[in-house]
């Protein structure tokens, strides 16, 4: 009866028992070995594959290694090749039970990094992928997986093994790519872009791939049932779930924010999709990353990558790393196979998108080096491909030959891809850039003006203020409008170049939207215009970087001029209030580095009008920037249809007396200028305006001798009663002035100016735009560049600049001088 109760079969079986303690209840006191238990040891473990990896980081600092170059090292330092080989370091800190733990945890970080990185895929930007990047990713996905799949059968594994090989060398880490174009800054070059889009593809090609290969290994007689059930749960989220999401999203009030039961409930959906896709027969990270690419809004993606990010890129991820260094051992690479061949294999390996990229050259336009270089950036690898592998192993479609051979070449492949990137860094200035000023252009040249755009309600200012500037076919203007999109998450910053006159997607997203109300005003702009040709292009990046890229843009397209609206708007009431204090910064980032003149347009009520300003006033006081305010608001004149007037504002001389050591320590100026050198260039440059333009009716100057300050505030104020509709004035950096020292004091908006502060904060009757200038100015601050003087700090703002009354204006002034060049504007009623 016993005989018949005993399993014979396995009788004559080795089994491995081990301990199950989860944790020590008393500590150290109840038993010798500490680590013994399963939450202690695992504890250390990802202890030491975060302190590896971090001190990795740091050593490959210096030759610009990417972070997963650090995190794939570890692994392997950690594993049988190298620690590993150790038996009492293994048995301690990596005993055969802890597979226990270790493997589910991993799992689950593959489970959230899908989600997160489906989270952060831009499908639509695939329909956006032109043909030369499209070509490069067809070819990029067809022949490294023929040529992977045919080099695997070189080893004896398992014949399934070569759908994991094939898919490893297809894939291109996206994320990592892009970390390596930003850091060398070719990530807007033409080369960098290709790159980009033809990534993306693979990116999306190798997770088919991935599907397709669990599904294969995992159930190989119901194959055609677990890829039905998949597609269909994959249709089940694109047309029911996204759109209940949509619903879900559209009953929260907007700047609500979303609650810890809304994340949740999403991480929880994560989970759920893992477990239908598992039991459709692939993995549960098939369905985390469709379920992530399927979240709607990008606000609550922006919420769930800034909740998850952190802990999954920093705890999660380093165990599965150190699973697959435990897993890889680089002694079995040579099994019963010789060095020649394994070398062979692995340059092979290594040149499948270099070969592929030339093939495409043969039969297109791009240039061979070009396809090497783009060939090179797509062979970075990422995590991605790491996960393709560890799943081939799980499978057991790899064995630990295969897998190890291939792990080996990922982390050659994406070393390689830095130090060769510096061959194909574009030369700073290949094209000469010599017109950065309106002053020194040539009347007869193309103007380049690049229009900065945070919002769609700065567009009608700014085309107007475009529309004033004279753009003929004799003196054209050529305009890039570019749309600045704060990069929400972690996501890739971009630059996307838009074709004027496509029609847009058919569900387009809020920027999509934005994006194509701007191509369209801007296109109407130029058909409507004479000399006129419009650019847009989408920005997506952080605003502490957002500064740099628009200097970057300016240089690119050798722009003179460049608008960028204020952070200010006015009110129903008057007043001016925020947009956004970012833009504050991103404003005084670009005055700081502008390779070019640039002007802030402030809207005061004006954007409401669909006519381009007519009557014109510029302010000046002298100086560079005053000059450069001068030759736009002169451009303008030459329109018949608009008329300007030019007040000079000099001090008399009871002014001059005042102490310009005391003005200097006011205005805490931190760039020098010749004083006597700037007074000449002021007459020289007035003496041409007033000679050329006497006989022009449109156009009058007037000078106006004063005191100080307060009675500067009066003359500018009694001009409002002259209705014009564009005030242009200087920012007047580096320039002392005692009828501008005091208002210096009291500027709420520094970066204005004195008087660009004083028309934008004080009360006005008439509704009118102000363009305050900034000249370009040459400058060796910083490693030789050039870069425009945003010169003057006016100090901390202690408290408001008090206010002048309706009843102090223009008319109660009679201490100062006037003379009108024309005789015909006086200026008293």
């Amino acid at each position: 009866m016993a005989q018949d109760l005993l399993d014979l079969d396995k009788l004559n079986r080795t089994i491995l028992c081990y301990a199950e303690t989860v944790y020590r209840i008393n500590g150290v006191w109840e038993g010798p070995d500490p680590l013994t238990p399963f939450i202690p040891l695992f504890f250390i473990q990802i202890t030491l594959a975060i302190m590896f990896t971090r001190l990795l980081v740091f050593a490959l600092k210096p030759f610009n290694q990417p972070s997963i170059i650090a995190e794939i090292l570890s692994g392997i330092i950690l594993g049988p090749s190298v620690f590993g080989r150790n038996s009492g370091f293994r048995k301690l800190m990596f005993p055969s039970y802890t597979y226990k733990v270790l493997e589910p945890m991993a799992h689950l970080a593959l489970v959230y990094h899908a989600f997160l990185v489906g989270l952060r895929m831009d499908i639509k930007a695939i329909r956006r992928t032109g043909s030369k990047a499209l070509n490069i990713a067809v070819a990029g996905t067809i022949i490294p997986f023929s040529l992977g799949s045919t080099l695997y059968f070189v080893f004896r594994g398992n014949k399934t093994g070569f759908i994991f090989w094939g898919a490893a060398l297809t894939v291109t880490g996206f994320s990592v790519l892009a970390e390596i174009l930003e850091k060398q800054e070719i990530i807007n070059t033409e080369i960098g872009k290709t790159a980009m889009a033809s990534a993306l593809i693979n990116e999306v090609c190798a997770w088919c791939f991935l599907a397709l290969g669990l599904a294969i290994t995992g159930a190989p007689r119901n194959i055609h049932w677990s890829l039905l059930c998949t597609i269909v749960f994959v249709l089940l989220s694109v047309y029911y779930i996204r759109p209940f999401l949509n619903w879900v999203i559209r009953k929260t009030p907007e700047g609500q924010g979303y609650s810890e039961f809304y994340i949740c409930s999403v991480l929880t959906g994560v989970a759920f999709s893992g477990v239908i896709t598992d039991a459709c027969g692939t993995h549960p990270m098939i369905g985390a990353f469709v379920f992530g690419l399927v979240i709607p809004s990008e606000v609550l993606e922006a919420a769930l990558i800034e909740r998850l990010e952190d802990f999954v890129a920093g705890i999660f991820m380093p165990v599965f790393f150190m699973v697959c260094g435990l897993r890889t051992n680089v002694d079995t690479v040579s099994d019963q196979t010789s060095w020649i061949v394994v070398a062979f294999v692995l340059i092979l390996a290594c040149t499948a998108k270099i070969l592929c990229a030339l093939a495409v050259s043969l039969f297109s336009n791009i240039p061979a080096k070009e396809a090497v270089a783009v060939g090179v950036l797509t062979n970075t690898k990422g995590a991605m491909a790491m996960i393709i592998l560890e799943a081939g192993q799980t499978q057991l479609a790899l064995n630990t030959q295969t897998y190890s051979l291939m792990v080996i070449a990922i982390l050659l492949m994406t070393m390689v891809v830095m130090p060769a990137t510096i061959t194909y860094r574009p030369s700073k200035n290949l094209v000469p850039y010599k017109r950065r000023t309106i002053e020194k252009a040539k009347s007869d040249e193309e103007l380049r003006v690049l229009a900065c755009i945070y919002n769609t309600r700065h567009v009608p200012s700014i085309i107007n203020l475009l529309r004033a500037s004279n753009a003929t076919n004799r003196s054209p203007i050529r305009v890039f409008a570019l749309q600045l999109v704060e990069l929400i998450g972690r996501a890739t910053a971009s630059l996307v170049v838009h074709s004027n006159r496509k029609v847009g997607p058919r569900n387009p997203s809020d920027v999509e939207a934005q994006a194509d109300h701007i191509i369209s005003a801007f296109d109407n702009y130029e058909l409507r215009s004479d000399g006129v040709t419009t650019q847009t292009l989408t920005a997506r990046c952080a605003y502490s970087t957002m500064d740099e890229d628009i200097c970057n843009v300016a240089k690119d397209k050798r722009s003179a001029f460049i608008i960028i609206p204020f952070h200010k708007q006015q009110t129903l009431d008057g007043e001016m209030e925020d947009i956004n204090p970012a833009i504050r910064s991103v404003n005084e980032g670009v005055l700081e580095n502008a390779p070019c003149s640039v002007g802030i347009l402030i809207d005061r009520g004006l954007q409401e009008s669909n006519d381009h300003a007519r009557n014109i006033a510029m302010l000046y006081f002298g100086g560079p920037d005053d000059r450069e305010a001068l030759s736009y608001a002169w451009r303008m004149a030459e329109n018949s249809n608009i008329s300007l007037t030019v007040a000079r504002f000099t001090p008399s001389s009871d002014a001059e007396e005042l102490d310009p050591v005391e003005s200097v320590a006011k205005t805490h100026m931190t760039l020098q200028i010749d004083s006597e050198r700037e007074n000449l260039l002021d007459e020289d440059y007035l003496n041409k305006f007033k000679i050329a333009t006497a006989n022009d009716k449109s156009i009058t100057y007037v000078e106006l001798m004063l005191n100080d300050e307060e009675e500067t505030v009066n003359a500018i104020k009694s001009m409002d009663k002259r209705h014009h509709d564009l005030f242009i004035v200087g920012k007047g950096a580096g320039i002392m002035s005692p009828l501008t020292t005091g208002l210096a004091d009291w500027c709420d908006c520094p970066e204005l100016g004195p008087i660009g502060d004083l028309l934008v904060t004080s009360e006005f009757e008439s509704a009118f735009s102000v363009l305050v200038v900034q000249q370009y100015i040459r400058s060796n601050k910083r490693d030789g560049s050039e870069r425009s003087a945003s010169s003057v700090d006016y100090g901390q703002e202690m408290e408001l600049r008090p206010s002048v009354s309706g009843s102090d204006g223009f008319e109660s002034i009679t201490s100062f001088t006037t003379r009108d060049q024309n005789n015909r504007m006086p200026l008293h009623d």
